[in-house]
């Protein structure tokens, strides 16, 4: 039989062949999102919402687990990727208990998130127009200040739904391991891309920009920084079904 093409086809290789589907022609930054394209990603939504960490073959961690393979001094995250294509990736982040993903963008880019096993906090901005004065800061920092809106602020586990961001929503955020190792499933769309002006840029909230503007949503001033030095990210083999395009 084709991959793809039976009803006994894995449960990550129908979430990838619905991510390519999907994501053949995303709308854009301040685009209106076609009603096919909406349609095709609540069916991705729905798929990634049925996912579970047994369907790729990923066993949940303890705190004191050392992946097989790397050193002792392991990184606090880790890779395994799934698959690529020019429209999308797929793979799986594994999060050291403690460990966080810095804030940081996706210039462009869809995503989805799916949490495997544990559980993560995900605090997700949106960028804002830069029409007020930034507050104070040195000469060469103020080319690197964002206006920013702090959306919202949430704990995910496996029994939660996908994570979603899209260009305009959601497309800055930080995510933080809770109470234990954990992992999710990350989709991506397109995938980073330096050449491509789809380069990954991270950054830190400054506290003396913080503007309450509702009761749910904070505007704040985020000034981009180089990759946090207790920030980096290895690769791991994936274990699961492979998946085929």
């Amino acid at each position: 039989m084709m991959p793809g093409d039976s009803s006994m086809a894995s449960i990550v290789q129908r979430i990838a062949r619905q991510a390519l589907i999907t994501f053949r022609s995303p709308p854009r930054f301040g685009d209106e999102p076609a009603k096919s394209f909406l349609e095709n990603q609540n069916k991705l939504r729905s798929l990634m919402t049925e996912i579970r960490a047994s369907d790729l073959q990923l066993v949940p961690r303890r705190s004191d687990d050392i992946p097989s393979g790397l050193p002792y001094h392991d990184p606090p995250v880790t890779y395994m990727h799934i698959c690529e294509t020019d429209q999308f990736s797929m793979g799986v982040f594994l999060l050291k208990n403690g460990a966080s993903i810095p804030l940081h963008d996706h210039p462009g880019m869809h995503g989805m998130l799916k949490v495997m096993y544990g559980k993560v906090r995900i605090s997700c901005f949106d960028r804002l127009e830069q029409t007020d004065a930034p507050p104070p800061a040195t000469p060469h920092q103020v080319g690197s200040l964002r206006r920013s809106l702090l959306r919202s602020t949430a704990e995910f586990t496996e029994e939660s739904g996908p994570c979603v961001l899209s260009p305009d929503r959601d497309n800055l955020h930080q995510i933080d391991a809770v109470d234990g190792p954990t992992a999710f499933m990350d989709i991506l769309a397109p995938p980073y891309d330096p050449d491509e002006d789809r380069d990954c840029h991270y950054y830190k909230v400054l506290a003396e920009g913080e503007v309450k503007t509702s009761e749910k949503d904070k505007e704040v001033w985020l000034m981009e920084i180089s990759q946090p030095p207790e920030f980096w990210c290895g690769g791991e083999p994936y274990p699961g079904p492979e998946v085929c395009l």
